[in-house]
């Protein structure tokens, strides 16, 4: 299989520019832009001065006949290319990763949106981006809407451009749809969909099981403790397959079986307790209801890296086509990130990116191999 460098050389076929007027090539354009956002590099104007900076160690692997291209024509060449040109690297390279080249994906993925708070501008609204993620924190695939109400449009979109099949798929309660669950059913995988007021009776019923505690002695119970920050957090779980009182669950494709989840955190003297409520396809197993739902985390995770580790909020790109192709190379340069060894075992993200960035020659080949 080609690597990620050699399929993003092979994005020329994507070049829709007049031949006789191109100085600089859009696979090097692209793969500069993926090297300088995995070494720092947060919009444009950055990923112009770093290709400057290590522009002799570059050509070593792109030509750059005419040196570094200027963020003005960096800026124009992602705005012509199709997102979901980009979106067809990252699937490619969540095969690498399945073929053994990499860390193997495990099959739980969750599907969450984020609003690109930077791209907002008075004549606009700002890009709402819905990702699809695994438990690792890899993310693999996305869909552009203009704002959050459109999420519930986009997950079934985002769910037909990838291969769910053998994933358990989670998602929180704006996802919780039949329409969602059925797709997710056609496709061969299961799903565990977060319950609140948005499905008022299917909650209210759900939620009235529990109160039962008849019910709640029948069910599969799981328990986590964790101590963390001076804080104790206990998480329970609580699994039923005895969905015959819920009055719609033929209206669910494929709904198996019901949760309550219940976390407890003690800190300094004050107690904080939330229940959660979920609908799945999986039989029961309160084990692997709890890895999904705990899975599920990792959404949060790679958001928070985009916001603190990328800054991307603070990326005023206006262009939404060109905001949405930076987005899936932050997460495309993270996907790398999580891989790429820098000698240092305790070294996170945002450390990884200023250890690279400070030396690049001696990383290119191996985020190149990966």
């Amino acid at each position: 299989m080609l690597s990620l460098f050699d399929r993003i050389m092979q994005m020329e076929i994507q070049d829709t520019r007049q031949r006789g007027k191109i100085k600089h090539k859009l696979g090097d354009i692209v793969g500069v832009a993926l090297f300088a956002t995995i070494a720092n590099a947060e919009d444009c104007v950055d990923i112009e001065n770093f290709g400057e900076a290590y522009l002799t160690q570059l050509q070593t692997y792109f030509p750059l006949k005419h040196g570094m291209a200027s963020h003005d024509t960096i800026r124009r060449a992602l705005m012509m290319i199709d997102p979901e040109v980009f979106q067809s690297l990252q699937q490619h390279f969540t095969r690498l990763l399945n073929n053994g080249e990499g860390e193997k994906i495990k099959k739980l993925l969750g599907i969450d949106g984020k609003t690109q708070r930077g791209n907002k501008s008075k004549a606009q609204k700002p890009n709402h981006i819905v990702s699809a993620i695994d438990e690792h924190g890899f993310s693999i695939g996305q869909k552009q809407v203009d704002d959050k109400t459109n999420e519930i449009k986009a997950i079934p979109q985002l769910l037909d451009s990838l291969n769910i099949k053998g994933h358990i798929v989670t998602i929180d309660a704006i996802g919780t749809q039949r329409g969602i669950a059925a797709k997710i059913r056609k496709k061969r995988a299961d799903y565990v969909l977060a319950l609140k007021a948005n499905q008022k009776t299917l909650f209210t019923e759900v939620s009235c099981c529990f109160d039962d505690p008849a019910f709640l002695g029948g069910c599969e119970y799981y328990q986590t403790l964790e101590r963390a920050r001076g804080a104790v957090e206990t998480r329970e779980y609580w699994h039923s397959v005895d969905v015959k009182g819920l009055s719609g669950r033929k209206e669910w494709t494929g709904l198996k079986s019901v949760v309550m989840t219940r976390n407890t955190v003690v800190k300094d003297g004050q107690t904080i307790v939330q229940a959660r409520f979920f609908i799945s396809s999986l039989p029961l197993g309160v084990s692997e209801i709890a890895r999904a739902i705990r899975g599920h985390w990792m959404v949060e995770s790679v958001f928070w890296h985009l916001d603190v580790t990328f800054h991307e909020d603070d990326d005023h790109t206006v262009d939404k086509v060109v905001a949405c192709n930076l987005n899936i190379l932050r997460k495309l340069a993270l996907n790398i990130l999580r891989l790429v060894d820098v000698g240092k075992k305790k070294a996170g993200i945002a450390k990884k990116r200023n250890i690279i960035g400070w030396n690049l020659p001696k990383y290119l080949e191996q985020i190149l191999t990966i």
